[in-house]
């Protein structure tokens, strides 16, 4: 359910009956030709939904600006701090444990996000040790995308418009995505893009990692029902956080 739609003569008793509070958290940034700057925020979404269906949740509204430090000198791309991304979402969490909810999941589309996420968990954890809180970037998936890829990864951790990330959008939100503009870029990344600041425009002029023209719903589907029932046994069995 959407927390959106409600009001607030209502809400107290779902939210009571609920408990847990998916929050979309997604980013705007460049992701190739053939898919759409909001292409995190899509993703972020669907999965959202997804889960709140198989655990009975509220779907928040979507925090729709991510930390696209490496990314944000292409065009479109709009990047916001670490320490912003915590500050909100600590402020949110804080907000939403005051409302009578007993878990927090942030269902991350993008991975820079993860730092931030990760912190405002901690520091949650610390202030508001009843609140469960969980920080949610497909967890599981590099193991289920290697049995599908056609193609070796460019990186060990990213993925980015590329097979994996096209076709999760292919199976998710087929209607944005145009394969007739999809292109195979595989860069060389060095290892010092690991260890020190690292634009990604010194590497790659698409933001395609890997070869989009490989990618297909089916692949996607396989690795993001996966992901799903991997999220669904952590809620579930983390001390009865969902039903």
């Amino acid at each position: 359910m959407k927390f959106e739609f409600e009001n607030s003569y209502e809400v107290s008793d779902k939210i009571r009956e609920k408990k847990i509070a998916v929050l979309p958290v997604g980013a705007v940034e460049a992701h190739g030709p053939h898919l759409p700057l909001s292409t995190d925020n899509i993703l972020a979404e669907e999965m959202a939904g997804k889960l709140a269906k198989r655990v009975d949740a509220f779907v928040l509204p979507t925090l729709p600006y991510g930390q696209v430090w490496s990314l944000r000198n292409f065009p479109g791309s709009i990047n916001v701090s670490n320490e912003s991304l915590i500050s909100i979402l600590y402020d949110i969490g804080h907000s939403i444990h005051r409302q009578g909810f007993s878990s927090f999941v942030m269902m991350n589309g993008h991975l820079g996000n993860s730092t931030a996420l990760k912190e405002a968990a901690r520091k949650l954890f610390d202030e508001i040790p009843d609140l469960k809180v969980y920080y949610f970037f497909y967890p599981g998936m590099k193991e289920y995308a290697e049995e599908v890829r056609e193609n070796n990864a460019a990186h060990g951790t990213y993925f980015h418009a590329c097979e994996i990330e096209t076709s999760y959008m292919l199976y998710l939100s087929p209607d944005q995505v145009n394969m007739d503009k999809a292109v195979r870029d595989i860069p060389d990344i060095s290892l010092a893009a690991d260890v020190t600041p690292t634009p990604w425009e010194t590497f790659t002029d698409s933001a395609v990692l890997g070869d989009a023209t490989l990618a297909d719903d089916s692949k996607g589907e396989y690795i993001l029902e996966k992901v799903l029932d991997n999220m669904v046994d952590i809620l579930t069995q983390n001390e009865g956080a969902a039903k």
